[in-house]
């Protein structure tokens, strides 16, 4: 039997892959379907719950546009850049979602997708994961991130809201060049065949690396990976999120919970403010932040350096990973 089994460490040691974690087989993921009113309409919210064992805390988080639940669980280097293996190996449960009209989750028309409607689509699933575990975190990235504000900031049902890719100030000259890129699916090679109404948008094919990863590393696999996973978001989402965050009085004046912003120097959202929050350092970045929290307790942050907008994909992203867990074990 021990010759066996050394056996089979030889082999997987020569296949380049090191035995799992002892306590990978202590977690538990499954495919969860949320019924949600979605105004007038009856809609299905798909998340992929994960729990490691004696979990009592978990985080429901919300992907940014052209994204899916895939965005917290990167399988290239997943020790490196999956934030999902990242928390339930820190023994905190995760509910990665699929914006409605993304991914597994319903797709109605266009027109009907916005910030509100798909804050209040996660607020029931929040609800939900409000029934199993003792404490529940709002967690997302960039278009994820408004939806997760305004959620928090609507129904006070959260124990700590996590915002990256996202501040309450941009940097428009950067970030216009992305948006205006952007292109009706149906004229997606691959996208259109979906059967969605132009109001859906996704990015132009080759495009990922320039507006998501630069200036970091060309890293061949994660392109790829980013590009064959790519989904869509609704016209009327980009309308509404600025005027959710910084347009109008921000959603985030109204969070009660603590907040932990999590941003990268080179992003759309860093700059000189009032163009980008100062992101020079992760006391910088706080000091910048805090006062569209005026009502948190706790306004924290952690800055990347020398990736783009997409930094679950950066090299280096198990450093936030780290910070995260640090400010919620701090709760």
């Amino acid at each position: 039997m021990r010759l066996r089994r050394l056996c089979a460490v030889a082999v997987l040691a020569l296949l380049g892959t090191a035995p799992l974690p002892a306590n990978a087989a202590e977690i538990s993921c499954q495919d969860v379907y949320t019924p949600v009113s979605f105004g007038l309409i009856q809609q299905t919210m798909y998340g992929k719950l994960c729990i490691p064992q004696g979990a009592t805390s978990v985080q429901v988080l919300v992907p940014g546009a052209t994204y899916t639940s895939a965005y917290w669980d990167i399988p290239v280097q997943p020790d490196v850049r999956s934030v999902r293996l990242a928390m339930n190996h820190a023994g905190i449960a995760t509910m990665a979602v699929d914006r409605i009209g993304t991914g597994r989750s319903s797709k109605p028309l266009s027109l009907l997708v916005t910030v509100p409607s798909q804050a209040d689509a996660v607020h029931q699933v929040v609800q939900r994961m409000r029934a199993q575990f003792q404490k529940v975190f709002m967690g997302g990235h960039s278009l994820g991130s408004v939806v997760a504000i305004v959620e928090a900031a609507t129904y006070h049902d959260v124990d700590g809201v996590l915002i990256t890719g996202m501040t309450n100030q941009w940097d428009y000259v950067k970030a216009l060049p992305t948006i205006i890129s952007s292109i009706p699916v149906t004229l997606d090679p691959r996208l259109g065949r979906l059967g969605l109404d132009p109001g859906y948008l996704t990015t132009v094919p080759g495009s990922r690396y320039t507006s998501f990863h630069k200036p970091g590393l060309l890293n061949s696999a994660v392109v790829d990976y980013d590009e064959s996973t790519k989904d869509v978001f609704a016209t009327a989402e980009l309308v509404t999120t600025p005027l959710m965050v910084n347009l109008v009085i921000p959603a985030s004046r109204k969070i009660t919970a603590p907040v932990m912003s999590i941003q990268t120097t080179s992003d759309y959202f860093c700059g000189t403010p009032p163009l980008g929050s100062d992101c020079s350092s992760s006391e910088a970045l706080a000091a910048s932040e805090r006062p569209f929290y005026s009502h948190a307790p706790r306004v924290d942050a952690f800055v990347l350096t020398g990736y783009g907008h997409c930094f679950n994909f950066a090299p280096d992203s198990d450093r936030y990973h780290k910070a995260v867990v640090d400010w919620q074990r701090s709760l």
